[in-house]
């Protein structure tokens, strides 16, 4: 039977997270756009949408953006890692305090959208996925 690196629990938390942002924002942005009273073709440039939109409902959109973004990253990183037999240990911590972070960012930005918490909880998990980006560059190259 083939081990499963525990990485990968993270990964998929935060690709179930994306998920629940994806039905969030669908949830709130639908009947926005039908209160608003814009037919189906609003949504085809999402930045003349995001105009004609309560912010706060645009807030669930940018963050479900956000989280197909630099995340991306993290899944290589966390992949190559699974790969490599490295996806235990400082390397798991970094993962789940990545994925925490991504999800506390994901509340903020959803709900009060203070910018500063935000923005403190970005660098908290960018730092977390630069050291775990370097410790894998090391493993990789030996």
């Amino acid at each position: 039977m083939t081990e499963i690196s525990p990485i990968l629990t993270p990964v998929i938390v935060l690709v179930i997270w994306s998920i629940l942002i994806l039905f969030w924002m669908a949830a709130v942005r639908l009947p926005a756009i039908q209160k608003a009273g814009l037919g189906p073709d609003a949504g085809e440039r999402t930045s003349e949408l995001a105009t004609q939109l309560d912010r706060k409902v645009q807030f669930k959109a940018d963050n479900y953006n956000h989280l197909m973004e630099q995340p991306t990253i993290f899944y290589a990183t966390a992949l190559t890692l699974a790969v490599i037999g490295a996806g235990s240990g400082v390397n798991l911590y970094l993962a789940w305090f990545y994925v925490g972070s991504r999800i506390v960012h994901s509340l903020i930005h959803c709900t009060s959208n203070v910018v500063m918490a935000r923005f403190s909880v970005f660098v908290l998990g960018t730092l977390a996925l630069l050291a775990m980006a370097i410790r894998t560059l090391m493993a990789v190259c030996g």
